[in-house]
């Protein structure tokens, strides 16, 4: 009987740092991918070259970081302590990229700068704590009977921090723009699940030591990728997470934008016509965590990657005639994101089951960094650079009657873009069926 109570207490622990870390990781990783972006339309300037800067600089930290700590974790084992304090660092660099609008516009240069500098040094520690710890962490406790309970909690948490973040996030600015609130909030909320992980975990939610020579070498092995490519269904999945993520930064980065200055919303609108659809595309997480837990991961990718794409095709034609910004409820535009959230979540949800699996139980830290490569680097520096041009070439374009410069203003041609790029990610998945590997569901 002692028995039992004490195993549903450590399954009630387990899932409550599954949810407590995941979902202030999300949020935080929501506010750097959508309000930092409108922040720098707001306080800065519409130049969506900042954007893409953000974007290429902050994804080469996260990458850099999730190798680097992944690897001191794998040799040390003490996964609770850099998810503590990554978790705090995070909260406190947060806070810290929002004082940069207090710089002189004047300074365009240095202005833009700084926050290109202080979006870098923030993911660098949101990955120590989120990507080398967290994630790991999770991979460690996953196992044949809660891998497709820990995969919808992994999946439908984006989503829910997009939810919160949006709808939270828009009510912290405000009709005045007041970002520096914003980023208070979510920084201090970000470090008490910090304190949380250091103070709540314990010696069991370590691993064993693993280190193989000295810490370069153990770091540089990784990124010979002998071992990666000797597991064939893990470069092919892995490749398609590559191409379907160039395809959703391309748009993602850019629809608060799209919403608030092309449409016509506020901040706090924009958050709750994200939201609603959202909150209801989450339920698509049941009936995909039922196909993953049967190892159809295979056919679960393929649909989800279409229904994403028919989204992107009911977003595309929306115009400014088409809808009223007085008014919340909008159908195309309700209906168009429901559709992209369902193609979303089941998508990340299946491939992060998916990949996880086939990690060598030596270094999951690495491969988690090997993942980042797929998941963030290569995205975040395709897709942001897929969606400047977009948005460069064919926008809306305007002359700042003060300042003098260009404009830009994202259109619906971004969904268009990320659609293309995302069908290219179809390829590799009809190959792992081709291949026939063990988890296809065949």
């Amino acid at each position: 009987m002692g028995k039992t109570v004490q195993q549903k207490k450590a399954a009630g622990t387990m899932w409550l740092l599954i949810w407590g870390l995941g979902l202030a990781g999300q949020i935080c990783w929501n506010l750097e991918n959508q309000w930092f972006n409108t922040f720098v339309y707001a306080k800065i300037g519409k130049d969506p070259s900042i954007i893409t800067g953000m974007l290429i600089c902050s994804a080469a930290a996260t990458t850099f970081s999730t190798f680097f700590f992944g690897t001191w974790i794998d040799r040390t084992g003490r996964r609770r302590t850099f998810i503590g304090i990554g978790y705090i660092l995070w909260g406190i660099f947060t806070i810290l990229f929002g004082m940069t609008q207090f710089i002189s516009r004047e300074r365009y240069l240095a202005l833009a700068l700084s926050v290109v500098l202080a979006d870098t040094v923030m993911s660098f520690f949101g990955s120590m704590g989120n990507d080398a710890g967290f994630s790991t962490w999770t991979n460690d406790i996953m196992n044949d009977g809660n891998r497709g309970q820990i995969g919808a909690a992994l999946a439908t948490q984006p989503v829910l921090g997009t939810i919160l973040g949006t709808v939270v996030g828009g009510l912290l600015v405000g009709s005045d723009d007041n970002y520096m609130r914003l980023f208070v909030v979510m920084g201090l909320f970000v470090i008490a699940f910090g304190v949380i992980a250091l103070t709540g975990m314990n010696k069991s939610d370590d691993m064993p030591p693993h280190a193989e020579g000295s810490f370069m070498h153990q770091f540089l092995s990784v990124f010979n990728f002998r071992s990666f490519i000797a597991i064939p269904e893990l470069v092919l999945v892995n490749t398609s997470v590559a191409l379907f993520f160039i395809g959703f930064n391309a748009f993602f980065a850019y629809i608060g934008n799209y919403i608030i200055y092309y449409l016509g919303y506020t901040p706090d609108m924009m958050g709750i016509i994200e939201a609603v659809p959202l909150v209801l595309a989450m339920s698509a997480a049941l009936p995909a965590g039922w196909l993953i837990n049967r190892n159809c991961h295979t056919y679960v990718s393929i649909g989800s990657i279409l229904v994403m794409i028919a989204g992107l095709f009911i977003l595309y034609p929306i115009k400014p005639s088409d809808v009223d910004p007085s008014r919340l409820f909008q159908l195309r535009l309700w209906l168009g994101i429901f559709i992209v959230g369902v193609g979303y979540i089941g998508f990340l949800q299946t491939v992060k089951v998916w990949a996880k699996q086939l990690y060598p139980v030596e270094a999951r830290g690495q491969f988690e960094g090997i993942w980042i490569l797929f998941f963030v680097l290569i995205p975040m520096i395709g897709g942001s650079l897929l969606g400047q041009t977009v948005v460069r070439s064919s926008g809306e374009t305007f002359i700042n009657a003060v300042s003098g410069q260009t404009e830009y203003i994202p259109n619906g041609n971004i969904f268009l873009a990320g659609a293309a790029a995302a069908a290219a990610a179809l390829i590799p998945l009809f190959a792992t069926h081709r291949r026939g590997p063990a988890r296809s569901g065949r």
